[in-house]
Parts: C-alpha cells; structure tokens; sequence
C-alpha cells in the first residue's frame, strides 16, 4: 500500500475538478485528483454528454446532405465522434498532468474516515490523507427496477448509445425529458423509426403545456411515434431484438425494436465513495447535501458540480469552481446565493432554450404575471430558415414588469 499526504485531494476529473485542481497546482499546494476511469478526463459533458451528444445532432441535421446510405452514414459520424471525444479526453488530462503540484491518480475512491481516502486499481491500493477534500464525481443514468432492465448490446443509457456503430432501424426511447426527446430528434434524421414510452399524458411535463404541444407537434412532423399512460413491466433482448411488454389502461402490448434507450433521469454517483465512513450527510436521492460554500456537514469536504444536486450543466459545475475558489481565498463572497438565474437550451427539434421562471413555475410560487407569447411564423428568418414550428414565451412580474 502506498501512502500519501497532501494539502488537497480532489475526487472526479470533472470541470470543476479538473479546474479547482489547475488552480491549486499554480498556487503551490500538493493536490492528488483521482479518476476512477480514464475514459472520463475532463467529466460527463466532454466524453459522455453534452459534446458527443451535440456532434451527433449535428450530424444528424447534415444527413440530407450526404449520398451514403443510412447505417454508413451513421457509422461514419460514429467513428468521427469518438476521434474527437478521445483527442479531448488526452487534452484534458495533459492539461493537468502537466502540472507539477497535481498527481493524477486512477482508481475507485472510498472513505476510510474524513481525512483519508482509499484508492483502489486493480490489486494496487493508495491511501490518501488530504487536509480538504472536494467530491466532483457528478451523476449517472438511472435504470428502473424493471424485470430485464439491464444496459447491454442492445439496451442502452444515454452514455453507451453513442457508441453504439451499428445503425438501428428502429428505436424506442423510455422517458420523454430532455434527454430523451435530444436523442430522438437525432435518431429520427438519422433515419431511425423512433418510438417514445412514457407513464405520463405528455412530454416535458414540467414545462408549460403550451410550450410542450409545440414541441409535441414538432416531432410527430418527424415521424416519431408516442405511446402515453404506457408502464413498462419487462424487458428482454436477444441477438436480433429487445422486447418490450408494457400496459396501457391496463391491457398488455408488445414492441421489438433493434435498440432500446433508457432516459428516465440520472443519479448521484456517491455509493462507491463510502461517505458514512465521513461522516457526510446525503439527500435521500444520494446528492451530497452542501450549504451556500458548498461545503457538506464536514467543512472540509466540499462536493462539487452534479453530486450536490444542483443543475446538472458542466457550466454549472464550472460556476461551482468560482464559488469554491471565493472560499478558499478567504473572500467567501461569491456563493451560491449570488448566483444569478441559470440558462439552458435542449438540443430538441427545434431547440428548445429558457432562462428565469416558467408560466407554471411562476404561478406556483404566487406571482401575479403577465405573459406574452410570439409564434415563430412572425419572425423573418423563421421563413428564411424554412423552420416555422415554435414559439416564444416571456413571463413577467406584473407588479414591477420584471
């Protein structure tokens, strides 16, 4: 067993992490920053989410474009995709491993008590006693207990589809959140007949239902397929198929397709991490409970980006950084109360962008709002684009018109 001792250990090399540890190397102080595959330099976004996610889109908006057919055409996006993921990937880690104050070190970390973690790779264990420690180990797909349910070559999460090279000429999607109306657009222009299963009465069900039937309409133009009020209740997969049984209004149905995704939200990645061992509290959703410093209950582990249970956006967990980095220079004066609102888009068909309150989340919260809505057939490049599906919303405070 190796031993080491530094002023830093920094778990996840995730944006904030990869960040936090760059920032602290410069200053001179002797951080460790653990990963537990290498497959992760750089975090979620670069190798898993957001960067190889909107590759594929884009891809998948060109395919007009191209005379090859089909699965070639997907294959070859594929593989173009995953020579980027990995240039980045390498990027990433020489970025901090070039520093000389950071030790990048592989391995499955857990707790041994608040101080000190464990470091396992393979038959290779170090231990590791750091004065603070920052958790950045972000979030997983979640799998819902149903009979069969389990990712393999035909069943897919969010972050195994991508690499998937054979072209499916059908798909069905459990789940219709962002995640999953993105990869059914993409699917779609692939030229995939996409299915979408879901328990409820209709997608994005907390956003506001005139926003959500534009988008509905949208993709029903795309030729996909909805199956609402549908509960899935087995899965099952051989070399040729998945096979799903699901009820609706309790009749039993059936549907074979060549590729499965499950987007039914995501996790917290704390199991491993053995926080009991600390002493660390936790949501009952496993996210690592923080206050406005992201600090835990134990004030020198800090957990940072989708672990804490924030919005989960690698610019968040960027903005985390700041936060951290204002505590830690003993200014403290940036925390997460000052954090101004958030905006976001959703690679959906067509894109699908907010920031501040919804109509319906306003509302909820007792305001008394003005809204105003604007069809897309009223702007001129709508026309120009020959995109002529979508709306704009704003939503305003009627007594101050904020």
């Amino acid at each position: 067993m190796t031993n080491k001792k530094v002023e830093n250990l920094i778990i996840g090399f995730g944006k904030a992490g990869k960040t936090l540890a760059n920032y602290l190397g410069n200053k001179g102080e002797k951080t460790v920053l653990v990963e537990k595959s290498p497959l992760m330099y750089g975090g979620t976004c670069i190798n898993v989410g957001c960067i190889p996610s909107k590759f594929l889109a884009t891809a998948a908006d060109r395919r007009s474009f191209s005379g090859e057919s089909d699965a070639e055409y997907y294959k070859n996006a594929v593989l173009q995709k995953k020579a980027l993921i990995a240039k980045l990937n390498k990027a990433n880690y020489d970025k901090v491993a070039s520093n000389e104050n950071v030790e990048v070190l592989d391995g499955l970390a857990s707790f041994k008590d608040e101080h000190t973690v464990q470091v396992r790779n393979g038959s290779e264990v170090s231990e590791v006693y750091a004065e603070r420690i920052f958790v950045n180990t972000g979030a997983r797909p979640f799998i819902p207990p149903v009979p069969g349910l389990e990712v393999g070559e035909r069943i897919h999460t969010s972050e195994t589809l991508m690499d998937l090279e054979e072209f499916p000429k059908s798909l069905a999607i459990l789940g219709s959140g962002f995640i999953g109306l993105e990869f059914a657009a993409s699917y779609a222009k692939f030229g995939t007949k996409v299915t979408i299963i879901d328990q409820g009465d209709r997608i994005l069900p907390r956003e506001d239902e005139d926003v959500a039937k534009e988008v509905f309409a949208s993709y029903q133009g795309l030729g996909v397929d909805f199956l609402f009020g549908a509960a899935l209740q087995q899965v099952s997969q051989d070399e040729n198929a998945v096979h799903l049984s699901y009820t609706v209004n309790g009749e039993k149905k059936e549907l074979s397709v060549d590729a499965f995704l499950v987007a039914t939200g995501r996790q917290a990645n704390t199991e491993e991490l053995h926080l009991e061992n600390a002493g660390v509290e936790v949501s009952e959703r496993g996210f690592i409970k923080v206050n406005e410093h992201l600090q835990s209950n134990k004030a020198h582990i800090f957990a940072m980006g989708d672990v804490n249970g924030g919005p989960q956006f690698t610019y968040i967990s960027l903005d985390d950084f700041r936060i951290v980095k204002s505590f830690l220079d003993n200014q403290g004066s940036y925390t997460r109360n000052e954090r101004q609102p958030v905006a976001f888009s959703a690679f959906l068909h067509p894109t699908f962008s907010r920031v501040g309150l919804s109509e319906k989340e306003a509302r909820e919260k007792g305001y008394k709002i003005k809204v105003a809505t604007l069809p897309v057939t009223a702007i001129p490049k709508a026309k120009i684009l020959g995109n002529q599906t979508g709306l704009y919303k704003a939503v305003v405070d009627a007594e101050n018109n904020q």
